[in-house]
């Protein structure tokens, strides 16, 4: 196919132009100009140009906000200057006694001036911009190091993928990743109509939105990103914090209306109290003011301790409390078996909302607070939606509080219920459990599981709440007529999803182990078990001896498993489903036996003849460890098209590296053939340094 005409590069390169323009004006300026629908109209014609030139899609491009293929694992990313954190104050004093010891430090009487902005309740990243594209983003971490989240973030439309105005060489821009009350609201009613556990708070939706090894996931949720400084900047240096804020505005970025630079300590405390009162009226959650001398010279002169930066700090707000009392407190069972004792209370009003429930996290939390039934108690919720019982108030108890007593039977199901060696959380390990039925069968059917197509999340509801699935055993019992009289589910529909569900039964023994869901067991660990033990019966029936001889089992794991099936329950639906003809297949590789047992491939590049989850799955049936890192201990690395850093990387450490037709060969049952130096370069290039420009 011949490359992309004139025409169509300039195309391409307005539709990214405008498509940018838009993002920026509605989610940074919050003024669209252009409806929904033409917008997506702009998207989809880029997104086809792309897809029938891939030499059109750009680091820059809008058409990577919807999310790259899912992850192994994150990478670390080392910061080029720490992100350090900040020493807190709790109170006015402290405030001041911070102002005292800068003077002190600096040997000045005369006031300083601050920079101010209300302190946002997110997750922290740096985004690097080299020529003005954004090419790598990272968590905070432990303010050294991070892990790379580039994919994640470039998802976050309020993030610009080129800079704009004048923007330096290179430069590093730090930013809370925020997500916005009423979208956090949002996404809380859609996982309850999913029948999955809410949010506790915003800022744990944004973080765990960030960290999702499927970009695709994060594209979905709401984020929002504000910028608050500058890290590394090579170029023009800006004087003050408050010029470099603007310059940061200037290139794009979203950051806070509610910034005030002002003179004097006494300014800073009146600036504090002003945001305090307006914290329930804002957009986002925040837990405080961070205060910074602005002009960066002095910040120089002060430098750092060893955790935070002298110019800085956070003022921290007081928690939002409440009295009332607790009515009940009742065992909820989530979808992953977990009983949390939740307090049903009198309702009161709580910042703002009105709270009728609270968590108590676990008999161990109880305990530890002594909080009885019927107690009369300090709420708090301190930004977070869900608020938590802080103590009961002992002086106003009549002698009519009594315990709460974790039920020895899950009040669901009726399964017994165990607390697991070293754990604080109370389990109910039935496979039936209603309460976790729909959980356990969104694991069954997924596609890394069984792989059972069209098991959308309404139709599951719907088995659910009409009772015709019980337990993930009642999948095989179900026929073309009960499934075409359900919702949104025609003839067509229905016959396809019998013969899935049919194709389903000769799934191997990994996957069946996988879709069980097995605390602590997931497709790694299910894999060790089909390839060590062989047959599903020798897995019913191992000790915890005999699993920890397995190399990737640990004490934890195996009492996990052995628990599992030393469930009654558990075992029956496994007979039932073997009686409606599953028959988990056993590998057909793996163990000492197979070719490449105890070795190790990291894959890079897009493959053409299979999908990176296939290969993958062909490497792990064949013994092999799959790892997203390159190290020492690399066995192979597979290039495909396209190659990233990983390449580079196997060369330098001296790791093999094989084309992907001699990984086809390899997967075909061939010997190993003699590596390469690098993809593609033929016998006679063998050994011999890539020439100048080439992909390493």
């Amino acid at each position: 196919m011949s490359g992309p005409t004139e025409e169509t590069l300039l195309r391409a390169e307005a539709l990214k132009a405008e498509i940018n323009r838009h993002n920026y004006l509605y989610h940074v300026l919050d003024a669209p100009e252009i409806s929904d629908a033409r917008f997506d109209e702009l998207f989809l014609e880029l997104q086809r140009l792309e897809e029938k030139y891939p030499s059109l899609r750009t680091p820059d491009s809008p058409t990577l906000r919807v999310g790259a293929p899912p992850l192994a694992e994150f990478v670390q990313a080392l910061h080029p200057s720490p992100m350090l954190g900040l020493e807190n104050a709790m109170s006015l004093e402290e405030l001041a006694d911070f102002d005292q010891r800068i003077k002190k430090f600096l040997g000045m009487e005369e006031d300083l001036v601050y920079s101010c902005e209300p302190k946002f309740d997110g997750l922290a990243v740096e985004l690097t911009y080299e020529g003005a594209t954004f090419v790598r983003g990272s968590t905070r971490g432990d303010g050294v190091t991070g892990e790379e989240v580039t994919a994640n973030l470039r998802t976050v439309r309020s993030i610009p993928l080129r800079l704009s105005g004048n923007p330096p060489p290179l430069v590093d821009v730090r930013g809370e990743v925020v997500m916005l009350t009423e979208d956090f609201r949002s996404l809380n009613a859609m996982q309850e109509d999913r029948g999955l556990p809410p949010f506790a708070n915003p800022r744990n939706a944004a973080a765990g939105s960030v960290r999702q090894l499927d970009s695709k996931i994060t594209a979905e949720r709401k984020l929002s990103f504000f910028a608050y400084g500058i890290g590394r900047l090579e170029g023009e240096t800006p004087s003050t914090q408050e010029e470099a804020m603007d310059i940061i505005s200037s290139w794009g970025f979203r950051i806070s209306e509610n910034r005030k630079t002002v003179k004097g300590i006494e300014a800073v405390a009146e600036f504090c109290n002003s945001i305090e009162r307006l914290r329930e009226k804002l957009p986002f959650e925040i837990d405080g003011c961070v205060i910074k001398v602005n002009d960066l010279a002095l910040q120089t002169r002060l430098g750092e301790k060893s955790r935070s930066p002298r110019w800085a700090i956070a003022y921290k707000f007081k928690p939002v409390q409440a009295v009332t009392r607790i009515l009940d407190i009742v065992p909820s069972v989530g979808r992953t078996g977990a009983i949390t004792p939740v307090a049903h209370l009198m309702p009161v009003q709580v910042g703002g909302v009105v709270v009728s429930r609270a968590t108590l996290h676990n008999m161990d939390e109880i305990e530890r607070k002594g909080v009885l039934i019927g107690d009369t108690v300090v709420l708090q919720r301190a930004g977070d939606v869900i608020p938590e019982v802080v103590r009961p108030l002992t002086e106003k108890r009549d002698g009519s509080e009594r315990p709460f007593v974790m039920p020895k039977a899950c009040p669901e199901c009726g399964s017994h219920v165990v607390r697991p060696e070293g754990e604080v959380v109370y389990r109910c390990e039935g496979l039936d459990c209603p309460a976790q039925i729909k959980g356990r069968l969104r694991n069954f059917v997924s596609r890394r599981a069984m792989d059972i197509d069209g098991f959308g999340v309404k139709l599951i509801e719907q088995l659910v709440e009409q009772k015709i699935v019980r337990d993930v055993a009642d999948i095989f019992k179900l026929d073309k007529e009960t499934l075409a009289s359900l919702e949104r589910m025609g003839q067509k529909s229905a016959e396809n999803l019998v013969n899935a569900i049919e194709e389903a039964k000769g799934r191997d023994l990994a996957r069946f182990l996988n879709a069980l869901g097995i605390r602590h067991v997931g497709e790694a660990t299910a894999h060790a078990l089909a390839t060590r033990l062989g047959t599903l019966e020798a897995i019913i029936g191992a000790t915890k001896e005999s699993l920890l001889d397995i190399e990737e089992i640990g004490p934890e794991v195996a009492s996990s498993i052995v628990e599992f099936f030393s469930d009654e329950k558990n075992v029956a639906s496994i007979r039932k489903m073997q009686s409606l003809g599953v028959n988990p297949a056993p590998l057909s590789y793996g163990g000492e036996a197979s070719p490449l047992a105890g070795m190790t491939f990291v894959l890079t590049g897009s493959l053409a003849r299979m999908t990176r989850e296939e290969a993958k799955e062909s490497l792990k049936r064949l013994g092999a460890k799959v790892s997203s890192s390159v190290s020492s201990k690399t066995s192979y690395v597979v290039v495909g098209e396209d190659p990233g850093s990983k390449a580079k990387a196997a060369r330098e450490l001296g790791v093999p590296i094989l084309s992907e037709e001699e990984f086809a060969s390899l997967l075909a049952g061939a010997k190993k053939p003699a590596p390469v130096a690098f993809a593609g370069s033929g016998a006679a290039n063998a050994g011999k340094p890539p020439a100048q420009g080439s992909l390493f």
